[in-house]
This record gives structure tokens, sequence and C-alpha cells, in this order.
């Protein structure tokens, strides 16, 4: 799979560079994004603007990805994301999921989940 990190002071941008989301590319999704050294005590903005086809599997390995974040104590965005991918990504994920239409705003949501985690961890 082709993609771009993009890393930050504490958010990594992973956009994947490919049309098609399908089971043969987002089998690789999840291993790729956990093995990410950049990733390391950062929190993740996935950006699907190149992404304008997907099937099933790839709706459940961006679900996984995002799950995976949140099990490791670090917030999850997802951006640039098409009209057709849109109604099932909230289909599945509910209310969970953190969409936003613009990356300053996926960028505004990871940071502030990250300052809650900072404060709610002092108060302990």
């Amino acid at each position: 799979m082709k993609f771009k990190i993009d890393t930050k002071e504490k958010i990594v941008i992973f956009c994947p560079e490919v049309e098609s989301l399908d089971a043969n590319l987002s089998d690789n999704l999840l291993s790729i994004i956990s093995v990410l050294p950049e990733l390391n005590g950062r929190n993740l903005i996935l950006d699907l603007s190149s992404v304008q086809k997907y099937d099933e599997k790839g709706l459940d390995d961006i679900l996984a990805v995002y799950q995976w974040m949140y099990d490791n104590n670090k917030s999850c965005a997802i951006t640039g994301v098409n009209t057709a991918l849109t109604v099932p990504l909230k289909a599945a994920g509910g209310e969970m999921l953190n969409l936003a239409p613009t990356m300053a705003e996926a960028i505004d949501l990871v940071m502030m989940e990250e300052l809650e985690r900072e404060l709610l961890d002092g108060l302990e």
C-alpha cells in the first residue's frame, strides 16, 4: 500500500494513496499503522481524501484502526471522506467516530481529546 505520513508534535497524519480500499489493500492497514515508529505517543488522523471506493473489508479495517488507537489510549479522527463512504462509516461507527470535514477540524478534535485525557489524568 502506498501512503504518505506527516508527523507533527502530537499527531501523525496517515494518508493512503489508493483510490480503492478493498480487501487486498486494507488487510495491511492496521498492520502498517500499528508498527509506525512515528505514531509512538502520538494521535492519528486518517486522511481518506484519495479513497474513492471501498468494500466491506476496507470499512472494517478503517474501524479497526480507529478502535486500536482508542484501545491504546490515543485519539483518532477521520477526514477527507467522500459522500459514498461517509454514510456507511457513520452507520458502522455510530457516534463514536470523529468524522471531520476538514483537516483543521480533525486536528482540533484529537487535540481536544488529548487535553481532556491530560486533565483527567491530573485529577487522579
